[in-house]
């Protein structure tokens, strides 16, 4: 991927420098900023979700929060291991809120639980509604918007939530029906 930016890179500068070479290094500088300005506001929004899930974590509020989810968890993802079922609450909790930041040190967490237990599909569900989440708040991408000037930064909350529920049900359902389609085939053999 490195290697296709880099030719982007050098075509467009190369483009750039032959239609009008006074705006090159504007354009350059102007872009770095752009971007660094983005970094920083982002890094300030994980911040302050991933200080918060610190305190609900340390306050033992994320294991109330993450028990009332727990039971549906424990069937949507076919585990009985509680430890692992309150990381994938969390992950999903903070999926829900669109912090996938914060939401990632959750599932790794989960991921080695569920290693352990060697369920595999577990693991598999949880990179899947990890890679779709649902969100009910696109929270970073709200605060992206508004940090840009965005007049109606919370107008995607609800396409935002229309898509998020079709990817992730659509890839759940997918992957459960490939996986008992599987288990026939073994079964049949």
């Amino acid at each position: 991927m490195n290697a296709v930016f880099t030719v982007i890179m050098l075509v467009s500068s190369a483009v750039m420098l032959i239609i009008c070479p006074s705006e090159f290094l504007p354009s350059l500088t102007d872009g770095a900023r752009q971007a660094a300005e983005t970094a920083l506001t982002l890094f300030f929004i994980y911040a302050i979700w991933m200080g918060l899930s610190a305190v609900a974590e340390d306050s033992r509020l994320s294991e109330r929060i993450s028990g009332l989810i727990r039971t549906p968890i424990k069937k949507i993802f076919r585990t009985d291991d509680e430890q692992a079922s309150t990381y994938i609450a969390m992950n999903v909790s903070c999926n829900l809120l669109g912090l996938g930041g914060a939401a990632t040190p959750y599932a790794v967490r989960a991921i080695e639980r569920l290693e352990k237990s060697d369920n595999d599909f577990a693991q598999n569900a949880l990179f899947i509604v990890n890679a779709t989440s649902i969100q009910l708040i696109p929270a970073t991408v709200i605060a992206l918007r508004a940090s840009l000037g965005s007049a109606a930064a919370y107008d995607i909350t609800l396409p935002s939530l229309i898509a998020t529920i079709i990817s992730t049900g659509t890839a759940y359902f997918a992957y459960v029906a490939i996986t008992a389609l599987s288990r026939r085939k073994k079964c049949n053999t």
